[in-house]
């Protein structure tokens, strides 16, 4: 199963969702991240944050369009985590992929200080582990699309 995650500027929730799903999913999927307009970095807090949980892979921010109709790999699902990306007239993704919006604020807009950047970034990657976890222990595998389509619509609400 191949997951694409997109938010704006993939460089922060996107890039999280991304790291955790690769991690936990222990090879059942390969999950993937994009933006609709990439800031091109990745944002150190990001980066500091998964560090700290383990995970050392290098990140990049990327377009959407990497993952469109040039693409060599066929996407089975499609993540949106934040309003802008779900709200924004997306490529064509070859497959017919089913789509899913995992809401979640953007830390990366958090002003203060570096501890309070930190708790945001936490915060949302706490949320994003929770809804990873939750499609993990569904048998996606084996799933009728209409009835896994309805389970990833309902784990965006766990918060």
């Amino acid at each position: 199963m191949n997951i694409l995650v997109l938010c704006t500027g993939n460089s922060a929730r996107s890039i999280l969702l991304e790291a955790i799903l690769n991690c936990l999913g222990k090879g059942r999927l390969k999950a993937y991240s994009a933006g609709s307009r990439p800031i091109g970095t990745v944002n150190p807090y990001s980066i500091e944050l998964l560090k700290k949980k383990g995970i050392t892979k290098k990140f990049s921010s990327k377009s959407w369009t990497t993952f469109s109709t040039n693409s060599e790999i066929t996407m089975d699902i499609v993540i949106t985590v934040c309003g802008n990306a779900r709200d924004e007239e997306c490529p064509f993704w070859p497959g017919n992929p089913l789509r899913a919006h995992w809401g979640v604020p953007d830390p990366a807009y958090i002003k203060g200080s570096s501890s309070e950047k930190e708790i945001a970034f936490s915060k949302v990657y706490n949320i994003l582990e929770k809804r990873a976890k939750a499609f993990l222990d569904l048998e996606f595998e084996n799933m009728e699309t209409n009835t896994l389509q309805k389970n990833i619509n309902n784990i965006s609400r766990i918060v």
